[in-house]
């Protein structure tokens, strides 16, 4: 259907016409290219870590080489860290094996000594007077320091290989009874291979004659049977 103009078409109205038309066609055309172009998606960066703030939980992928040297050189020093933490570990169990828990330890020779003197009644006797006594009524300790706890105090000894390469170990420790103190003396040796044996174990108390608990004569039965001809020791 037409319309008709009652008024003739005037060119003034044309010319006002004009700008509204080109001001509203960019306004209708601007938000559809700004949508399409949020549709797209973004490209994602690389990250930066650092070896103080990398805490993992960026992929390796997505790390820049910087981070990945960063990265690299965090995990060497962690491990680097857990095996010194190990053989730490290790050599701690190792000493304590050593010194306390084998059988050849000082420890053990000590206790097993302690032991023997307050097994014997001449020397529970002499500690903590006539009568039954109990081991608990003797007690052993070593070098005097400044702990209250005996067993905190360092036991004295020495180990030395004699020229036919037998080792000897000397200790001394201290006994104390009811009645008395005294000072244990301990000898012992063991060939190579072997155990630890008894030369001599004694205890002396001031003003009470020396008693013998163990006494070999300081002689091993092993260099005894070795024999000689011409100056030469044959074994």
């Amino acid at each position: 259907m037409a319309i008709k103009l009652t008024r003739p078409y005037h060119p003034s109205l044309r010319l006002t016409l004009r700008p509204g038309l080109a001001v509203l066609v960019p306004r209708f055309s601007r938000p559809a290219t700004t949508s399409s172009l949020a549709s797209k998606p973004s490209p994602i960066g690389k990250s930066t870590v650092s070896v103080f703030s990398d805490d993992g939980r960026v992929p390796w992928n997505s790390l820049t080489n910087s981070g990945k040297v960063a990265r690299a050189t965090q995990q060497s020093f962690n491990f680097s860290l857990i095996f010194i933490g190990l053989g730490a570990t290790i050599g701690v169990f190792t000493v304590l094996y050593l010194e306390v828990f084998s059988p050849s330890s000082k420890t053990a020779i000590f206790n097993r000594c302690a032991d023997k003197i307050r097994k014997d009644a001449k020397c529970l006797e002499l500690l903590c007077g006539p009568g039954l006594h109990g081991k608990r009524e003797v007690e052993a300790f070593g070098e005097p320091s400044w702990s209250r706890w005996a067993r905190n105090r360092r036991i004295a000894s020495r180990v030395e290989v004699d020229r036919t390469g037998v080792e000897h170990m000397r200790m001394h420790f201290y006994v104390k009874g009811k009645e008395a103190e005294g000072t244990v003396q301990v000898h012992m040796s063991k060939v190579k291979g072997g155990e630890w044996e008894y030369e001599m174990l004694a205890l002396d108390v001031p003003g009470q004659q020396r008693v013998w608990v163990e006494k070999r004569g300081g002689v091993r039965e092993e260099v005894k049977r070795q024999g000689k001809m011409f100056g030469v020791r044959w074994n």
